[in-house]
């Protein structure tokens, strides 16, 4: 890992070992929050996100905006390769927000707006037009809970993205996280494998990645509901 940056930014190590399931979210996220799309073609070409081209699915494009200049700041791009910007994390934080985790949708609409007056008090401009140190300073007061205007406070708020965000960059693409794998390449994971060989056993092997979603084999089925309900957003759904 590269040195800790300087007193003020934050780091991604900082952040995934606060979270201390980078390895668990790499292999299998927990499924009771994860919604696949639901959007047909058309739709998702009539809604796109701020900047990225990303449908949206349960945020405004002005949430999205902020969501994404969040989760950029939590794992940043860095020496070690690209953080949860490329990963599109946000993307999968808003879809899960219409399905499987609808239960914190108040509270993200709630928290963005709160960030972002919070953003325009303390340093001038809404979060997502700050340089990256005004913002790791907003984040850093946020998780301290000095932050003010958060319902119930600051650090609630956080630390809910936090953790939805390392789901969206380390999930199975599938989900609408980790795009392009960037996520599973960032920890050495390389995906699922339904032969392992002799070589591959050795203890100092580099498995090669596969680079496919986990739903890209038939074992697995597709036939998922578009939306989870509330009630039992934290049970895992059933095959079908």
């Amino acid at each position: 890992m590269a040195n800790e940056p300087p007193r003020g930014q934050l780091s991604r190590r900082q952040l995934l070992k606060g979270a201390g399931l980078v390895g668990a979210a790499a292999i299998a996220s927990p499924i009771g929050t994860l919604v696949p799309s639901s959007l047909s073609q058309s739709e998702a070409q009539a809604q796109t996100a701020s900047g990225r081209g990303q449908a949206l699915e349960t945020l405004t494009a002005a949430e999205a905006e902020t969501l994404e200049a969040i989760t950029a700041r939590l794992i940043p791009t860095d020496a070690n390769g690209p953080g949860a910007l490329e990963a599109e994390a946000a993307r999968y934080i808003d879809r899960a927000l219409g399905g499987a985790l609808a239960s914190s949708h108040d509270a993200y609409r709630s928290g963005l707006a709160a960030i972002d007056s919070y953003a325009r008090m303390s340093k001038g401009s809404p979060f997502a037009k700050l340089q990256p140190a005004d913002q790791d300073a907003i984040l850093r007061d946020m998780e301290s809970n000095v932050a003010s205007g958060f319902v119930p406070d600051s650090s609630t708020f956080f630390n809910l993205v936090r953790g939805h965000t390392i789901q969206g960059t380390f999930c199975d693409p599938y989900y609408g996280g980790n795009a392009d794998f960037v996520g599973w390449d960032l920890i050495g994971y390389p995906g699922v494998r339904l032969a392992v060989t002799a070589n591959d056993q050795r203890l100092a092997a580099r498995l090669m990645p596969t680079h496919r979603s986990a739903y890209e084999y038939a074992m697995f089925s597709r036939k998922k509901p578009s939306r989870a309900s509330v009630e039992h957003e934290m049970s895992p759904w059933p095959r079908t």
